[in-house]
């Protein structure tokens, strides 16, 4: 069965697996859990608000392809989810951390990805960014792409295909392609990654300071 994600399904997907990593004491995900995972503000784009009918409609199709599903888990009342993304791709854990940042923030550069990843798995550079994203855009099909770059823009983005190709829009006209400034490229690499680890340093603020209101509520 060919694998073609809704946007929702996406959602889903890249929440199941970004928490079977980063909080695996709550993992697998009830219901609850998971549309409120599927709904954060920080590392989400868009931002969504799904319902409980349409992530469970999401599970549905995730269920028939393969992807995910109840968990088997005899000791909780509540039905819980869990991923089955390393049993249909055998993914190592960098191609995983990649795809499911992919899956949750949408295209990205090679700095956004190893900031955004930290989390989730440690690149030692982007070197080693780039060769997860090789060896997605070497399967067969295809799970990833190189994005052209956009007018204005120094550096290209990656994105997954498990929601299908990706159209792009051809310019009516090509110039002469303007030479690359590589020294440019590494600077605005390392801005990337700056501010993509701050935002990541934001975000676990936020839940830190929200865990401590809970506490005094």
């Amino acid at each position: 069965m060919a694998i073609v994600l809704t946007d929702v399904e996406a959602r889903v997907l890249g929440a199941l697996v970004e928490k079977d990593i980063t909080t695996p004491d709550y993992y697998p995900l009830s219901l609850n859990a998971l549309v409120n995972a599927c709904n954060q503000k920080n590392n989400r784009d868009p931002v969504m608000n799904l319902d409980e009918n349409q992530v469970r409609e999401a599970l549905s199709g995730l269920e028939a392809m393969g992807l995910a599903g109840p968990a088997s888990s005899a000791d909780s009342r509540v039905t819980k989810y869990e991923h089955h993304l390393q049993d249909v791709f055998n993914f190592s854990r960098g191609e995983t951390a990649v795809i499911s940042v992919l899956l949750l923030r949408g295209p990205q550069t090679l700095g956004e990805l190893r900031g955004r990843t930290e989390r989730l798995h440690r690149f030692e550079d982007l070197e080693a960014v780039q060769a997860a994203l090789q060896h997605l855009m070497r399967r067969e099909p295809p799970l990833a792409v190189m994005l052209p770059r956009q007018p204005g823009t120094k550096e290209s983005r990656y994105a997954h295909l498990l929601s299908g190709e990706i159209p792009v829009a051809t310019p009516a006209a090509r110039g002469v392609a303007a030479p690359v400034d590589h020294g440019q490229q590494d600077r605005v690499s390392r801005l990337e990654e700056q501010v993509a680890t701050l935002e990541r340093e934001v975000s676990d603020l936020k839940q830190t300071v929200e865990a401590l209101r809970k506490q005094f509520e």
